[in-house]
């Protein structure tokens, strides 16, 4: 089966891309399952129960998210009432929400998803990622071999780390969170597709997708300033992992960078 995994999406244009590329990218390249993180989703901060909601009716099959899971009013309650959501699955115990999903594929298999939240440089206390992770993983091989995890991290060592502790007993660990796609898509030695950070789905002619303008004053004036989302330029960024249904090993990765406008495609297989 094939798994689409999109980057952070960012703010409107991210999210116009998906809604409007995704049927076309699922129907080119075969795609079975849609992972997409979106916890940039709302105003380039956090995301609302109508967003997330207008992305699983795009063709999404789980939303992701992150360190900014809180950053819009009263969302703690849709968490508490999807399946289809996750926040970080380390979160302490009694939050809201869940971090870990089993949903049926359009191949017809189960798919595990996981989300976690790095330590490193991030602003949480949170359970320790490689910890919780062992733990979620020997209830989901119970339930299906195919598992996908999101490592929702800032630093890259910890990424790296995490793809070899688990390696072999999922199917993909992707990053996210720093808005750049890595060129270290590879397959891990036990058979588990990993890369460093998906990269961004919002505007490219940006900081990360904020406006430039407003980041260079920032970095020169050390002065609080509001962030504005970006417009031009928008590219869906990800990874296609091919997986065996049966084993859950990952077979291929390929990097994937779709121009929202321009049509073009920038890909890379690594067997």
């Amino acid at each position: 089966m094939n798994i689409l995994c999109i980057g952070d999406i960012v703010g409107k244009p991210g999210r116009k891309a998906v809604e409007e590329l995704l049927a076309g990218l699922k129907k080119e390249f075969q795609i079975d399952f849609v992972i997409v993180n979106a916890e940039n989703a709302a105003g380039g901060s956090g995301l609302t129960a109508g967003i997330a909601q207008e992305l699983l009716n795009a063709g999404c099959d789980c939303l992701t998210l992150g360190d900014h899971v809180w950053d819009q009013k009263g969302f703690e309650d849709y968490l508490n009432k999807t399946d289809n959501v996750l926040r970080p699955a380390n979160f302490p115990g009694g939050t809201p929400g869940k971090g870990w999903c089993v949903i049926k594929s359009a191949f017809g298999q189960d798919v595990a998803v996981i989300n976690l939240l790095g330590r490193v440089f991030m602003r949480y206390y949170v359970e320790c990622p490689f910890r919780a992770l062992e733990r979620i993983v020997q209830d989901v091989r119970q339930k299906t071999p195919i598992a996908v995890v999101d490592m929702h991290a800032e630093a890259t060592s910890e990424k790296i780390a995490l793809g070899h502790f688990i390696d072999g007993q999922v199917s993909v660990v992707f990053g996210t969170h720093t808005h750049i796609q890595t060129a270290d898509e590879r397959i891990l030695p036990n058979g588990t597709a990993y890369i460093t950070d998906l990269g961004m789905t919002g505007p490219y002619d940006s900081v990360i997708g904020q406006t430039k303008q407003d980041i260079i004053k920032r970095f020169l004036t050390s002065m609080p300033i509001k962030f504005q989302v970006a417009e031009n330029d928008v590219i869906v960024h990800g990874i296609i992992v091919a997986v065996d249904d049966k084993t859950g090993r990952a077979q291929t990765i390929t990097r994937l960078q779709r121009g929202y406008l321009a049509g073009e495609t920038i890909s890379k297989k690594n067997e």
